[in-house]
């Protein structure tokens, strides 16, 4: 489903240009959930950016369902294949814009037909119902909104979902709700999951395999048993699967 060989993604120009991302490689087959982790500015969020086509300076090869891309533009039928959310919620979601709307626009843009009843069918999928169809973000709580952003992902009825933080802006309460949803739909409608994440704990319940990352660059990949077993290769791997377990005293 995906394939990214040797990306690199940078910002502004030399002398001053930063590397945020550099030489990243992974592949995820159809119907798995793959994670992105590491440290706040390694450069996880940014590959995410640059497959959608939020940014634009990066190289290398990105293959999504065997139609290579380039550059900034996205054609229509990637929008279909693809969709991503975000982390916040409140910031994705027009504040003036009622959920029908968001829903209903998304719908038009995408060609779909029976706006109405794909609407309803949306928002029990993500489970709303029709209740919450003309209110608004600011009426909504987090969990709400972000159930919102999903169904908007999913109105275009993608093959990839691409996850960013999902459920890090969240009340702890709630986070669990959106992850066992999540779960829910990608098992439904059998989706690709490009999981982005600082919370190992969430990688380990979500994904099947995942790639750590460090100052741009991934520096392991490995299978999801072996991260809740703690059986990493590398010293930051294991560094980072020590530090999200937590303190622990010293004997």
């Amino acid at each position: 489903m995906l394939t990214v060989e040797n990306l690199d993604v940078w910002f502004g120009h030399a002398p001053e240009r930063v590397d945020a991302v550099k030489s990243a490689s992974f592949t995820v087959p159809q119907g798995e959930s793959f994670g992105l982790v590491g440290e706040s500015g390694s450069g996880k969020s940014t590959i995410l950016r640059a497959i959608t086509g939020l940014i634009d300076t990066w190289s290398g090869r990105v293959i999504v369902a065997g139609e290579a891309i380039a550059g900034r533009h996205r054609s229509r039928a990637f929008h279909k294949t693809v969709q991503m959310v975000f982390q916040d919620p409140y910031a994705s979601l027009h504040p003036r814009h009622s959920v029908d709307r968001v829903l209903s626009e998304t719908l038009y843009l995408q060609g779909m037909d029976r706006i109405d009843q794909r609407i309803a069918r949306l928002l029990d999928q993500v489970g709303l119902g029709q209740g919450f169809r003309f209110r608004y973000p600011h009426q909504l709580s987090g969990g709400q909104r972000q159930r919102v952003a999903i169904a908007r992902a999913l109105a275009a009825e993608p093959k990839l979902l691409l996850l960013d933080e999902p459920t890090s802006a969240l009340d702890v309460s709630v986070q669990a709700e959106i992850l066992n949803l999540l779960g829910d739909i990608r098992a439904e409608r059998g989706l690709t999951y490009v999981m982005v994440s600082h919370d190992l704990a969430v990688v380990a319940h979500m994904c099947d395999r995942l790639a750590v990352m460090r100052e741009g660059r991934i520096v392991e990949q490995m299978d999801a048993a072996r991260l809740r077993a703690g059986a990493a290769e590398g010293d930051y791997a294991r560094a980072l699967i020590a530090a999200s377990t937590g303190y622990a005293r010293e004997t």
